[in-house]
């Protein structure tokens, strides 16, 4: 599997698309002066006390209060407020917490007015950036991530992630954090720490001990609501969690930002900081690798799929729901069960593909197409769960209710990406909206591939708009050439003014419009 991060840097900010095999798979936009990232710490202000929610809403200096709940307190939540209080006072200096008292633990099914009180100062950390009406969700249960393992304050705690199978890995990775933990310290050991050596671990758990003393030296000077500790950029927060030896290429368009990303690589690895490129070419570099088209014919309502099948994708406040739909092809008409096993499956990889790339979070309810056999439908289900096994993002999937719908809950930590797929129609004025013209060919080569093939209609004459008749014959090896090539018959293409910029039809050899 080949991958590449392309990234395009705008005055509004760095958009960074992960592309396997030639094929866009996420999507990510960072914003400039993106102050409420996950991850950023801030000195939070309690502004009220919900009982009832068992919950505070805290002044972060969102304009609206920021949502912490009991049960994101972390136990230590103690030893927390005893050290912000020990800090603002200046009575604390031990910042690597080796002789620092740690309260007990709170008690899992505690009251949260126990613990907090209105005005009090808490460090808190954005676990949800703020989403659609609401503000920032947040945790208190610090934790510092790096490249190879995250620092947990007021924690003797190591885990290691449960993606390292290998036992003899594990045990020779806890063994090297032993030897190497600071005291007072909690560490989680990341899949990428997999085969590292102890120079690597130990010098990203030395890094993030500086930034918690660099955390605890501002506490005493920050004000309320305002930003402790920042994450990395979005850039490097990506390159952090899932640059590896699969990367073949890292292109960037901007020749800051290039020294930007390349500094970062040299740092977290060396071994890799030639595959970092400055893109110089003329056209926008999202146009150069095919990824502007990508990003148009997948986002929107209607996704189609390479078998004539396609997706209707729908968004509700609570929810999103997913329609499969076979269209108007079927691959073997003698076995509609197999059928729709295969498009079920079909369907059930772009369906991975599209969480990933919208970021969708929350509920996510799918309709995939009837099957009677409980074999098929537990193939289905495992095949989904494979294909889902690339998604960095916590989720749970339940097998196909007795209604044949699969259910997926999916970790939503911002806001999910929205591409506008439509463009302003040229010949109503603006008062309509037509699908994105530049999957216009697409489309129409899709349905000249059936016609051909699987209908064996001969003496075909394509009839489209003027504008995109002089596009089909333009050059020397003009698409109107190409077809003649590929399907051994030649295409006839006729202008009709009175069409709009994306209409089509197909005509037999009798003038017959073709149904599709």
């Amino acid at each position: 599997m080949v991958k590449e991060l392309i990234i395009n840097s705008a005055p509004g900010g760095v958009t960074i698309a992960l592309v396997q095999d030639k094929q866009l798979v996420e999507l990510n936009k960072e914003q400039i002066n993106n102050n409420y990232a996950v991850g950023d710490i801030y000195l939070g202000r309690i502004k009220k006390i919900m009982p009832g929610l068992n919950a505070a809403f805290v002044d972060v200096g969102y304009e609206k209060d920021a949502f912490l709940h009991y049960l994101d307190l972390g136990p230590q939540v103690q030893s927390l407020l005893k050290l912000t209080r020990q800090a603002r006072n200046g009575n604390f200096t031990d910042y690597l917490l080796s002789s620092f008292k740690r309260e007990e633990d709170i008690d899992k099914s505690g009251k949260i007015s126990t613990i907090l009180s209105k005005d009090l100062l808490l460090p808190v950390q954005i676990a949800k950036e703020p989403i659609s009406t609401k503000g920032p969700r947040l945790s208190s249960d610090l934790s510092i991530a790096g490249r190879f393992v995250v620092l947990v304050p007021f924690s003797d705690v190591i885990s290691i992630s449960k993606k390292i199978k290998s036992n003899t890995e594990r045990t020779r990775l806890r063994k090297i954090v032993e030897g190497i933990k600071p005291k007072g310290f909690g560490i989680i050991i990341r899949t990428v720490s997999e085969k590292k050596g102890v120079a690597e671990i130990q010098k990203d758990i030395l890094d993030l001990v500086s930034k918690w003393e660099t955390l605890m030296k501002k506490i005493p000077k920050t004000g309320p609501a305002k930003r402790i500790l920042g994450e990395m950029g979005r850039t490097s927060t990506i390159l952090r969690d899932i640059l590896n030896a699969d990367f073949t290429h890292v292109y960037v368009d901007d020749p800051a930002l290039f020294e930007e990303v390349k500094s970062y690589v040299h740092e977290i690895s060396p071994e890799m900081e030639s595959i970092v490129k400055l893109y110089k070419g003329k056209e926008p570099i999202f146009e150069h690798f095919g990824l502007e088209k990508q990003i148009k014919a997948s986002f929107g309502k209607t996704v189609n799929l390479a078998g004539g099948a396609y997706l209707v994708i729908e968004h509700t406040e609570a929810l999103h729901v997913i329609d499969v739909n076979s269209g108007n092809r079927t691959a073997n008409p003698e076995n509609q069960e197999e059928n729709a096993l295969q498009v079920n499956k079909e369907a059930a990889k772009e369906i991975a593909r599209q969480l990933r790339l919208r970021d969708m979070g929350g509920i996510v309810v799918i309709d995939f197409i009837d099957m009677h056999k409980a074999p098929n439908r537990k193939e289905l289900f495992d095949f989904l769960k494979t294909e889902m096994s690339h998604d960095r993002a916590k989720h749970t999937i339940l097998p196909p209710s007795k209604f044949g719908l699969v259910q997926i809950t999916r970790q939503r930590v911002r806001p999910e990406m929205n591409i506008v797929t439509s463009e302003k129609c040229p010949t109503c004025g603006g008062t309509g909206e037509i699908k994105a013209s530049i999957v216009l060919i697409d489309d129409i080569e899709n349905n000249l591939n059936y016609i051909l093939n699987e209908q064996a209609e001969k003496g075909i004459t394509l009839a489209v708009h003027p504008y995109v008749e002089a596009f089909i014959k333009r050059g020397f090896l003009s698409k109107q050439v190409k077809w003649f090539f590929k399907y051994g018959q030649w295409v006839k293409v006729k202008g009709i003014t009175s069409y709009h910029l994306t209409e089509f039809a197909f005509m037999n050899n009798k003038e017959e419009e073709i149904k599709l």
